[in-house]
């Protein structure tokens, strides 16, 4: 297989079935969601670039809690959805490889990356995009795969770098990149970036009433997600 994603919109023939899914879903809903927005912490007043905003479920509990939303998305149904559902947000199709040439440096508060950067193929470009349209006391919070559990699932080297097509439960189709925690952190710093806090999280106790057998593997495994707020270096 050829060690690139591309820019093939992958989401777009079932963002209407991901919607659905994802809107109460055990692990949208109860797991990742939850982490990203305790790390973006209070954002009254702020503005925050929602990158790969999908159908906005993100975006709307930013708007709900006094945020000015941006957000993007490359899927054309994903960003159709995400302005029926969230009004007040402006959104647009978007690939995360082209540069974000509509914003000025230094112009948004947070930028939210949501489990999306396993789809970018130059992730350190588009990193660097990100920190500059950042504030110097902005930040940014992004949730990956946790890369433990992608090597758990799939075999072979943790420490390959490496695209893979995988099926999921509910049948979709995907492709993107497995890489190990350290890549994460080295193309962070590429690009400007200092961590600031890393959380293994565990689903909310609600969850166990969607799922009470992923939610307890969850909850003793790292075989979901990871979330990771980063900060733009000053020295850079």
């Amino acid at each position: 297989m050829t060690d690139v994603v591309g820019s093939d919109p992958q989401y777009d023939e079932f963002a209407d079935e991901f919607l659905e899914q994802a809107r109460n879903s055990l692990y949208n809903a109860h797991y990742d969601r939850p982490t990203c927005l305790r790390l973006l912490g209070e954002v009254a007043g702020r503005s925050v670039l929602d990158a790969a905003c999908g159908p906005g479920l993100y975006a709307e509990e930013l708007v709900a809690r006094g945020a000015r939303v941006c957000g993007l998305d490359q899927s054309p149904r994903m960003v159709e959805l995400a302005r029926q559902r969230v009004p007040a947000g402006e959104f647009r199709v978007h690939d995360l490889a082209d540069p974000l040439d509509w914003l000025p440096d230094d112009s948004v508060d947070l930028v939210l990356l949501a489990l999306a950067l396993e789809y970018v193929d130059d992730r350190v470009t588009m990193l660097r995009e990100l920190r500059r349209v950042l504030r110097p006391d902005g930040a940014l919070v992004l949730s990956r795969l946790h890369p433990t559990g992608d090597w758990l699932r799939h075999g072979g080297n943790y420490f390959d770098v490496r695209v893979i097509e995988d099926v999921f439960s509910n049948g979709w189709q995907l492709r993107y990149w497995l890489a190990p925690l350290e890549r994460t952190c080295e193309e962070l710093r590429a690009a400007g970036f200092l961590i600031e806090r890393l959380l293994e999280p565990r689903p909310q106790p609600e969850a166990a009433d969607i799922d009470r057998e992923r939610y307890e593997r969850l909850s003793r495994e790292p075989s979901g997600f990871l979330a990771i707020r980063a900060v733009p270096d000053p020295r850079r």
